[in-house]
């Protein structure tokens, strides 16, 4: 191991760039706060639980529950959330499509909205919903499009949304997520299961047993911060012991990255450097030398895999392509020595190797190849199944790693009607059009409508929207291309908006609806996803504010107006409801977890359930293939898919490949006209796009006011760009504005602009510059393939340099332009 460690090293692009992180995010909490005027409450977020001061009806201060030893900064950004003066205040409507009663296309997106009556915002909004199953169908109406909404197991927006529509009539839905689309569609095919959203070998086997942890793309230290439900942050704990283990030597970690992220200037390990999107000839270099130097583990791939000799014999240049895939040739494309990848691969069976990969190498075009590949490599190394070897596709999401207390976590308000209720309109007739798509490729039904195309195994007919509803929603952050957006969006009559703050997203609607935030009333969550640590009360610390309302609320007042609010509420107020949702937690619990009664629960404001034991991700199957096969058509680990080779897509074959991209950067296509690669990965400051509307928190780090640009020192010199100054970010597709942060951590042609910053165009014209900076402003809007049809936001190649001229206002947040 010593002497391999540092050797296939030399070389690397880039230099140790001083830490970003320091002890603080680490350290421990500070004890419970002092008691100090006012009332102190308990609530959660997906950044963690607190308490919180309230005094004079407002909320006066936040400290983080004393159970979280490891809080995230970004506790400090919920007060601005709450205060923001990008806070949905009141019913709103577009002017034009208001005043004119037409769709008027041209001017959507020019922020004009007029001020109406929560009465009239709703009869609005049931009108359109009637008026389009009457004149169109349920093929006509799209209410698929769902995010992270905010914590709470009750107030889950997406939930109320899709329960409301559903009493009154069919809509097209989706499939898959932004975040993991290409993982989740081809890794059931090779490992039987997502993976993505699994529990992982616990970390603490990982420490134990591991010689060497490759973080391929993945950035835990960073994504751990926040959560699907109330995170926990008890992953940080494994993380200070890695440190340690790295300084002392006794694991040997290696960072996979196009740039030295925030885990690496953390753990001080070593950093291997990759030209951006060739995670997969690299890998296929390191599976020549492991099978040419007799390094695999044989007896492992005859045993418990299918398909190897069809995958090896793509690598040795006899099939397909016919070039033999040598770490020369491996060399070329990804920037790393052929010498480079031979000791690399000779380290991976040196000891016991975990490999953990991030999810931003499958949000690139082919992105189902690195994930498909890396689960070759894990095989042929031969410890899937062994406490520390393997493969995890999701030990940066969530706290998963950290053991399950097996704690049942309390369900949700019902997403779906009632079994034998119908809607107001039960017809299922989709006018031949599909009713269900991938979730990335609405925005091309609005392009194509009636185009037909592939889709894991069946052909997807794109629909003819005329209606969108979003509800906690902001595809004006998460989907790629804002100028395509413009466009596709003419063709809409009528887009509903449910939210607490003024995204683009409510910018581009018609209807705008005011909800409160998750803190302004009451429910409860999980405390810690795949942990299983504890229940939260959130106590609602505030009455909404404005004129905001919950979820339930609106949709019991819309639902009303059809005769359907008692079936949508069950009879049950929002009390009765958080109530129980406790008391089914608390039977499907019984036996294993004593919980109190109801109140005595809601005046303590969290329950705490330890921790569980360690567990082996795949142990069961290594045990025993036959017994506890994989989901797999075979049950086997499937390095050849004969399922996926019969379908006969062009940039999904029946094993790995390495498809070249649209483009790619340092000499690949499309690196001519526009030099460098547009790393557009999840924030360190929010999640996503939420609290970006947090005005001092957003302040603690934008340049100038806008999003920042990471950018390597010689490239900045090369364009006469310093250290705040502006710059104009641009490519065929867009251009926006952003704050230049001059960084070593970035190698040369690499620059980044976190996605989440929110889209301030200048006006509605197509090309419009971006104000504030939001990365999608220049992203493809590409399938990953015929697939997962997922999206490929990390395939981009932009160019940038210094603004000059009078520096447009930032138009990205503070609400609507208000008309009388």
């Amino acid at each position: 191991m010593a002497i391999t460690r540092r050797s296939f090293l030399k070389g690397a692009a880039g230099s140790t760039a001083a830490a970003l992180i320091g002890p603080s995010l680490l350290a421990s909490a500070s004890a419970s706060a002092a008691e100090t005027d006012g009332t102190w409450k308990t609530s959660g977020s997906h950044w963690g639980a607190f308490r919180a001061r309230i005094w004079g009806g407002k909320v006066q201060e936040i400290k983080p529950l004393d159970l979280d030893k490891y809080p995230t900064d970004m506790l400090n950004g919920i007060q601005g959330i709450i205060y923001s003066p990008s806070r949905v205040r009141y019913p709103m409507v577009r002017l034009d499509w208001f005043k004119k009663h037409k769709y008027a296309a041209e001017t959507r997106g020019n922020n004009r909205f007029v001020r109406v009556t929560w009465d009239e915002a709703l009869d609005l909004f049931y009108r359109e919903l009637e008026r389009v199953q009457k004149d169109y169908g349920p093929w006509a109406l799209h209410t698929g499009q769902t995010g992270w909404r905010m914590t709470g197991q009750f107030h889950s927006c997406t939930n109320h949304m899709m329960r409301a529509m559903g009493l009154h009539g069919y809509s097209v839905k989706k499939v898959g997520d932004y975040s993991t689309g290409a993982g989740q569609t081809i890794l059931p095919y090779v490992l039987g299961s997502t993976e993505v959203y699994a529990q992982g070998t616990s970390w603490e086997l990982i420490l134990e047993n591991s010689d060497n942890i490759i973080l391929w793309g993945n950035d835990p230290v960073k994504n751990l911060q926040v959560g699907w439900t109330c995170e926990t942050h008890q992953s940080y704990a494994y993380l200070e012991q890695l440190k340690q283990k790295v300084a002392k030597k006794e694991i040997n970690v290696i960072s996979v990255d196009p740039v030295k992220n925030k885990t690496q200037r953390y753990l001080e390990n070593d950093h291997l450097y990759l030209n951006p999107q060739t995670d997969v000839a690299f890998m296929l270099g390191l599976a020549h030398t492991l099978y040419n130097e007799k390094l695999y583990d044989k007896a492992f791939i005859d045993t418990y895999c299918l398909g190897f000799d069809n995958f090896i014999g793509y690598v040795q240049g006899e099939t397909k392509d016919k070039v033999e895939k040598t770490p020369e040739w491996a060399a070329q494309i990804c920037g790393v020595s052929a010498d480079q990848i031979r000791e690399f691969a000779r380290m991976l069976v040196k000891g016991r190797t975990q490999l953990l990969f991030g999810w931003s190498v499958q949000r690139q075009e082919h992105g189902e190849q690195p994930y498909w590949m890396g689960a070759v490599l894990a095989a042929m190394i031969g410890q899937i199944g062994l406490p520390g070897g393997g493969i995890s596709y999701g030990h940066h999401y969530s706290g998963i790693g950290v053991p399950s207390t097996g704690f049942a976590a309390p369900g949700s308000f019902p997403l779906n009607i009632d079994q034998g209720q119908e809607p107001k309109y039960p017809s299922q007739d989709f006018n031949g059009y599909s009713r269900v798509i991938p979730v990335a490729r609405w925005v091309d039904s609005l392009m194509e409508p009636g185009k037909k195309i592939n889709s894991n195994g069946s052909v997807v007919t794109l629909p003819d929207l005329k209606m969108m509803v979003f509800s906690g929603n902001n595809p004006w952050q998460h989907h790629q291309d804002r100028n395509r957006m413009k466009k596709a969006f003419r063709s809409l009559q009528t887009v509903v908006a449910i939210d607490f703050a003024w995204t683009a997203t409510c910018r581009f609607s018609d209807i705008v609806l005011p909800a409160c935030t998750q803190w302004e009333r009451n429910d409860i969550d999980g405390y810690g996803a795949y942990s299983g640590h504890g229940l939260i009360a959130m106590h609602k610390l505030v009455d909404p504010l404005f004129q905001s309302k919950t979820d339930f609320d609106i949709m019991t007042e819309l639902t009303r107006r059809w005769g359907r609010s008692e079936d949508y509420t069950r009879g049950m107020t929002e009390m009765e409801w958080v109530k129980t949702l406790y008391n089914n937690c608390k039977e499907a619990n019984e036996g294993k977890f004593a919980m109190p009664e109801f109140e005595e629960f809601w005046e303590l404001g969290h329950l705490n359930f330890g921790v569980g034991k360690p567990w082996v991700r795949h142990a069961d199957f290594r045990e025993d293939p036959e017994i506890n096969a994989l989901g797999t058509p075979s049950g086997f680990i499937e390095i050849t898919s004969r399922t996926i080779g019969n379908m006969g897509y062009q940039f999904c074959q029946e094993h790995p490949m390495w498809f070249e991209k649209s483009e790619r950067s340092h000499g690949g296509p499309g690196s001519d006209k526009h030099p460098f690669w547009l790393q557009s990965c999840h924030p360190d400051k929010r999640l996503h796009s939420q609290m970006c509307e947090s005005e001092a928190f957003r302040a603690t780090y934008t340049v100038q006011g806008r999003e920042p640009i990471y950018i390597n020192p010689q490239d900045a010199k090369t364009k006469g760009v310093k250290d705040g100054d502006l710059v104009r970010v641009f490519n065929d597709r867009g251009q926006l504005l952003a704050g230049a942060v001059i960084t070593d951590s970035y190698a040369p042609g690499v620059v980044r602009i976190e996605e989440g910053a929110w889209y301030g165009p200048l006006n509605e014209k197509i090309g419009a510059i971006d104000t504030y900076g939001d990365p999608n402003t220049l992203t493809q809007d590409i399938p990953t393939s015929e697939l997962a049809q997922a999206t490929s936001a990390n395939t981009c190649q932009v160019d940038f340099e210094k603004f000059k001229g009078d520096v447009p206002p930032v138009t990205a947040f503070g609400g609507p332009i208000e008309v009388a």
